[in-house]
């Protein structure tokens, strides 16, 4: 296909055409491996969810405070990541961090 000859308008014509045919396929694919996906766990007598569920952590909930800055309590630290910078000073202090335990 020569596109040179093509004007502004019909290149994105094409474009979008192209797009849509992308998108099409895409969903085309994607539905034909859920029903191979479906039919080898039926094949097996496994449910799809029994397959879908292993391997995979629940999200649970917040993270309990463990740390809390003793001048200013609306600061606080569940002593998981990175730690806050307020954290940081009190041990570059020479301060004991435990002394921060709620």
């Amino acid at each position: 296909m020569d596109l040179s000859g093509m004007s502004l308008s019909e290149l994105r014509t094409l474009q979008d055409d192209i797009k849509k045919q992308m998108k099409k396929r895409e969903q085309d694919d994607l539905s034909k491996a859920r029903e191979q996906i479906l039919a080898i766990a039926q094949s097996v007598g496994v449910s799809v969810k029994d397959l879908v569920g292993t391997g995979i952590r629940a999200k649970t909930g917040t993270v309990a405070v463990r740390y809390r800055n003793p001048d200013d309590a609306s600061q606080q630290w569940t002593g998981r990541g990175r730690q806050p910078k307020w954290v940081k000073e009190w041990t570059d202090a020479g301060k004991d961090r435990e002394l921060l335990k709620v």
